[in-house]
């Protein structure tokens, strides 16, 4: 086959790979209430779900570059194909939340595996005379996966079944091994070196038990004090780590990365905003069902609008960035993006659709531009040899925050219907999750606010800091 035909078959077959776990990622929130009515539990403990997926994709990422090294980029990611795979039909034929807590949490770990392993594939098989296109192959799941998905959940949920989202993965999945197995190549380093292993059950274990103890408060699974055990054991395990990572020669999780002012900024400030991001997908399609009566489809016709403003904010962010430079965009739009998740509380029987959609659609415009502006500064001050350390510790401390969202906004969603004496979420009782959740941007201010005026000016604007 043609070297050119080469490599543009690699390219579309990670990205094939990317959107479906993009979609899955994205399209299991609108069925949540339904889910829920099936498995006899409230929608809101579903929220175990969300964060175990989230989990799995944290935890196992750092290692992933470790594992194609020593065993072959196209075994790893089609291993990681067929647990994705397995955890998907594990989903679709659950008939009980813990049953489907732990098929989430496995789809997870072939999530964390595709996508870096894709990126090891490409980098490998594709000439850089052709780089760039190929990963513009890849940002198209990053685009349209958001749009697509609650569309497509929304209509499977509402007027077919939910479990057939999960199904949708297998053939596309099998399909996607299939074309791994005659169109990429097995390439490995010889020696890879060891893999901190000790770092990794310390770092995995930890921050497992303290994000799914947080998410079991309140629940039926567990009791609420082997929830709260749970989150001191993980706190412990996570505090253990930190002393660890101090004195290893290359621990797996870097934290000294953190002394760079760019990168300490993207990783800790950026977790700030990330908690309340990773909260508005679990909590407006509830919102938006439990709370205002609307079908998963009619649900899944809003929340899609986000996606929207977030293309349309892709196509200013160079110039943004440009014009103002990072410290500014990251004071300023942290406010802005802010007011866009708590207005998502406004929503009342009777507010309009197209408000609604407009709203949800500036809620994707602003943290778009917050989001990009964070992965471009996380390299600024990284030297070239630190990038792989670097994008390991900076994207479990992304996944991590996400799912802590997930488990916050749960949290005051649960205390505010408490407090209304309701048996079962109403729309009223939402408002102060997304109050809170929009504070949480507010808090990455303090953060940012310590970078220098022209911090990160290299990428931003093109000039030497």
């Amino acid at each position: 086959m043609p070297l050119a035909i080469k490599a543009f078959l690699a390219p579309l077959i990670v990205a094939c790979a990317m959107f479906m776990e993009s979609v899955d990622g994205n399209i299991i929130v609108t069925a949540l209430p339904a889910m829920a009515r099936d498995f006899g539990s409230d929608p809101v403990a579903l929220k175990v779900a969300i964060t175990s997926y989230v989990v799995g994709l944290g935890v196992f990422i750092p290692i992933c570059g470790w594992l194609a090294d020593r065993f072959g980029a196209r075994t790893v990611f089609r291993t990681a194909i067929g647990i994705f795979i397995a955890g998907s039909i594990m989903c679709a034929v659950a008939r009980s939340l813990p049953i489907f807590t732990v098929a989430r949490f496995l789809q997870g770990i072939g999530g964390a595996m595709m996508v870096p392993v894709g990126r090891i594939i490409i980098f490998r098989a594709v000439p850089k005379s052709e780089f760039v296109r190929a990963m513009n192959y890849l940002s198209l799941p990053a685009m349209f996966a958001p749009a697509a998905a609650p569309l497509l959940g929304g209509f499977i949920t509402t007027y077919l079944h939910w479990r057939l989202i999960f199904f949708v993965n297998v053939p596309v999945g099998i399909l996607g091994i299939y074309l791994t197995n005659r169109h990429i190549v097995n390439t490995h380093e010889p020696h890879p070196g060891p893999l901190d292993w000790f770092g990794f059950m310390l770092s995995a274990s930890g921050a497992s038990l303290l994000l799914l103890g947080l998410s079991l408060i309140g629940s039926e699974l567990v009791s609420d004090r082997a929830a709260y055990e749970m989150c001191v054991t993980g706190a412990l395990l996570l505090s253990f780590y930190v002393l660890y990572a101090q004195r290893a020669l290359r621990p797996l999780l870097d934290l000294r990365l953190l002394s760079a002012p760019t990168f300490r900024a993207s990783v800790l400030g950026g977790s700030m905003f990330r908690i309340g991001l990773g909260a508005v997908p679990f909590l407006l399609p509830l919102a938006l069902q439990e709370g205002l009566g609307m079908s998963a489809f009619q649900s899944g016709a809003i929340t899609c609008a986000s996606a929207f403003g977030s293309m349309f904010m892709r196509s200013l962010t160079s110039s943004v960035l440009r014009r103002f430079g990072f410290r500014k965009v990251l004071i300023y739009n942290a406010v802005f993006s802010s007011i866009a998740i708590a207005a998502y509380g406004a929503f009342f029987p009777g507010t309009p659709v197209w408000a609604m959609w407009l709203v949800v659609l500036l809620g994707g415009f602003f943290p778009a531009l917050q989001f990009t502006a964070l992965n471009s500064m996380i390299y600024a001050e990284i030297a070239s040899r630190d990038v792989g350390r670097a994008t390991s510790l900076g994207s479990v401390v992304q996944q991590m925050s996400l799912g802590l969202g997930v488990t916050v906004g749960g949290i005051v969603l649960q205390i505010a219907r408490a407090l209304h004496g309701h048996t079962h979420a109403m729309w009223s009782d939402f408002w102060p999750s997304f109050v809170v959740v929009g504070l949480f941007s507010l808090g990455s201010i303090p953060i940012t606010r310590k970078l220098s005026p022209n911090a990160g000016d290299e990428i931003a604007r093109g000039t030497r800091g």
